[in-house]
């Protein structure tokens, strides 16, 4: 697989990269711990060198599935996770405390079975610790060796040029996909300026993108999707338009709609790493396919303008998760 840059850090990582979220938390049941190494391998075997994990998964279930899979391979990848909430459970709220972020990595440390992070997330901006504090504690990290880059996730464009001027973000993480394209407007323009790469989370719109999800369908309960008002079965049929413009180009393309998403964000800047996540092999397979989907200026082109004329209904997060966003 192709390799990019993270913006200006030197960090170089694989095209795509893989979430490991939905392993162990957000889409339901954990998958099994021993079937869940076996996939983090197999990425790892066909070219895969980003891996994004968090506290907050689990919390630490997931940072340790991925310290266990990746051990062996530990200096030919790069490992991201993040800090941010109360005892690492969103449901508590934030906490981006110095002392908490110096606990957090070191407990991140023992559980990815390894001496340094390599990317550093703040997952979410705490309002009630300034942010120049969170750098210069992650500042502190880096020169202890503990960390090596620091980044940010759905931080706004304020909290980015602050933190940035006293600790170099190296990459931020945000929700990006042709289902939500609102990093558009100020982020990306602000990460170009500033030489900090992107890292696109739930490239796939949550499943949505791939075509493959009924409009009728009913999330489970312990499915974060069945609160997001995106997902509910009346918006999830208005946006069907979209779906449809995915579906016809992959058919042009020969391909999925999957690949066709990941194509088109990773021919928006070429600081652009997504991560999809999968729990299936022949899944990561696919979306490994969308790095060698080739778009054109005109394939582009008539894709923004029919982007341009679908009104997508529902908002993404419900309030509770939208007040979590910097922005």
């Amino acid at each position: 697989m192709q390799k990019r840059l993270l913006g200006q850090s030197g960090l170089e990582v694989s095209a795509l990269g893989f979430g490991c979220m939905g392993l162990s938390y957000g889409y339901g049941p954990a998958t099994d711990r021993k079937d869940a190494i076996a996939l983090i391998r197999a990425a790892y075997e066909r070219g895969v060198t980003f891996f994004d994990t968090a506290e907050a998964y689990g919390p630490g279930i997931n940072e340790e599935v991925v310290g266990e899979a990746l051990e062996p391979v530990r200096d030919q990848v790069v490992i991201a996770t993040k800090f941010g909430f109360v005892n690492g459970v969103p449901a508590q709220g934030l906490d981006s405390r110095p002392e908490r972020i110096r606990q957090v990595a070191d407990e991140a440390l023992t559980h990815l079975r390894t001496d340094r992070i390599d990317l550093f997330y703040q997952h979410r901006v705490d309002p009630n610790v300034p942010v120049e504090d969170v750098a210069g504690t992650v500042k502190d990290l880096i020169a202890a060796g503990k960390v090596k880059h620091f980044g940010m996730s759905e931080a706004g464009t304020d909290s980015i040029r602050r933190a940035h001027a006293v600790q170099p973000v190296a990459a931020l993480q945000s929700e990006y996909s042709m289902f939500w394209r609102e990093p558009e407007l100020e982020i990306l323009p602000l990460l170009e300026q500033l030489g900090i790469g992107f890292v696109p989370f739930a490239p796939l719109g949550k499943g949505f993108l791939t075509g493959k999800l009924d409009p009728k369908v009913v999330f489970a309960k312990d499915d974060f999707r069945s609160s997001v008002p995106r997902f509910q079965a009346d918006a999830l049929a208005a946006n069907q338009a979209l779906v449809d413009l995915v579906k016809a180009i992959a058919s042009e393309k020969s391909c999925t709609p999957a690949q066709i998403a990941l194509a088109w964000l990773l021919a928006q800047k070429p600081w652009i790493i997504p991560i999809p996540g999968t729990t299936k092999l022949d899944r990561l397979e696919e979306n490994l396919g969308g790095a060698d989907v080739s778009l054109t200026v005109d394939d582009l082109t008539r894709i923004e303008q029919a982007l341009n004329g679908i009104t997508l209904q529902g908002d993404r997060y419900p309030a509770s998760y939208q007040n979590l966003i910097n922005r």
